[in-house]
Parts: structure tokens; C-alpha cells; sequence
């Protein structure tokens, strides 16, 4: 079963995420890549809170070059929880120097959408809703957008469950067959 959590900033996505996994053994993939606290440390704080929400029987897994999530989705037969899919796409556009239609991240999207696809064992990936916003004024802001979005696009198409939160609320986009609700 895999489970596609969507949401904006703030919206309780990753929280109602981890509820949708058992606290027995699980492996929480991280795609935000570590940053100096002294030189970010309002995103050290965000790392933080996330560690410490973790039941202890998780083991994390840091994605800090883009290539573990899709390994992890693939191999791992047990629970896994991926988050966040926005810092993900982030890293792979900064290790590609934001070119537009660079070859990299489309290789890594295709990769991971296919391992998902693949997958039998319990699955919940979070990722941001891009979508119902400004356009960006910025060309770098217009390539994350896009390329999240062709993720996120993607991704709903070959997971079971699709949920967007909305103020702290799930809204069921797309639910299993034989499932009532999505709800934890």
C-alpha cells in the first residue's frame, strides 16, 4: 500500500504522515541535506523537530545525494516513509546547477516513480503542493515548481492513496480499492 501525503507549508503533512506507520520498526527516509546550524539555523531547527518526532525503533536513512530514496523505496521490504519529496527535488536541481530539462533529474524522477510502482510493502511519501500558487518570478522558481510538479503528478498516478492537507485537514484525493478512508 502506498500512500502520496500532499500539502503547503504548515499544513501538518509530515506529522499526519508519520501516524499513517506503525511505531514498530520502520526506515524514515530524510531528503533534507544537513546544513551548518550556525549558518541556517532555522532549517537546523526544522531538522531537529523532525528527528525528535521519530519513534526510536525507526532507523533513518539521510539522502544526501539524491540516489538512497529510490534504493530505499526498492529494497526495503518493511514500512518506509519518505520525506520530503520538495528537498529532494531541491538537491537534485542544485547537483544539476538548476539546467532546465537537465538529464539528471529526470533519470531520478522516472527512477524513483518506477521503484514506487514496484513496491509491495507499506509506503508513505510526503511531498509539497506547489501547484495552487503564484507563478514564480524567478527561473529557478518556475523549474522547482514544475519539476515538483511533474513529480507529485506522477507519483499519484502509481500510489494506491493520494491525501492533501489542507489546514491540518486530509482531504482524500485518491483512495484505495476496498479502503473506506485514508484517515490514520
Amino acid at each position: 500500500m502506498s500512500t502520496l501525503v500532499l500539502g503547503g507549508t504548515r499544513s501538518g503533512k509530515s506529522a499526519y504522515a508519520e501516524h499513517l506507520l506503525p511505531d514498530a520498526p520502520a526506515v524514515y527516509v530524510a531528503t533534507a541535506r544537513p546544513v551548518d546550524p550556525h549558518a541556517d539555523p532555522e532549517w537546523a531547527d526544522r531538522i531537529a523537530v523532525h528527528r525528535r518526532r521519530r519513534p526510536a525503533v525507526w532507523e533513518t536513512v539521510e539522502d544526501t545525494d539524491g540516489f538512497a530514496t529510490a534504493g530505499v523505496v526498492r529494497s526495503r521490504p518493511g514500512p518506509v516513509l519518505v520525506d520530503d519529496l520538495a528537498t529532494w527535488v531541491t538537491g537534485l536541481l542544485d547537483d544539476a546547477g538548476w539546467e532546465r530539462d537537465a538529464a539528471s533529474v529526470e533519470a531520478a524522477r522516472t527512477e524513483l516513480v518506477a521503484a514506487v510502482g514496484a513496491r509491495t510493502g507499506p509506503l508513505v511519501l510526503v511531498s509539497a503542493e506547489v501547484g495552487l500558487g503564484v507563478v514564480p518570478s524567478t527561473s529557478a522558481g518556475r523549474r522547482f515548481r514544475d519539476e515538483l510538479g511533474l513529480l507529485n503528478a506522477d507519483l499519484a498516478a502509481v500510489c494506491d492513496e493520494v491525501v492533501l492537507l489542507v489546514a491540518g485537514l486530509p482531504l482524500p484525493l485518491k483512495v484505495a480499492s476496498g479502503s473506506d478512508s485514508v484517515a490514520p
